[in-house]
């Protein structure tokens, strides 16, 4: 099984400061503790990494090297990030500056 996460983590190759992120599941509940129907609730801004680039190539030929790692959860803007279908799963693609935040 572990095998098979792994062979969809590589479907897709991003370039240079891209990075892939699929999307964690959204809230379910308020903080008040109401259930939210399906319809109600909004696409997360919070991710985990599955797959980066090599870095960005600079302007001396050589790579500047990732903040984030594969595993990373991330936070991300509304909008930031293209969406694609990748083996049936929706991630976006989007470069490592559009990020917000790395979560410890």
């Amino acid at each position: 099984m572990a095998k098979a996460a792994a062979a969809k983590k590589i479907a897709l190759e991003p370039l240079d400061d891209r990075i892939v992120i699929k999307r964690l599941d959204a809230e379910e509940k308020t903080a008040g503790g109401i259930l939210l129907p399906d319809n109600a609730k909004e696409k997360p801004q919070r991710g985990e990494i599955v797959a980066t680039g090599p870095g960005r190539l600079m302007d001396n030929g050589k790579r500047a090297e990732l903040e984030v790692k594969v595993g990373d959860q991330v936070l991300f803007g509304k909008y930031s990030g293209t969406e694609v279908k990748v083996g049936g799963e929706d991630v976006l693609i989007m470069r490592e500056a559009d990020l917000l935040a790395k979560l410890g």
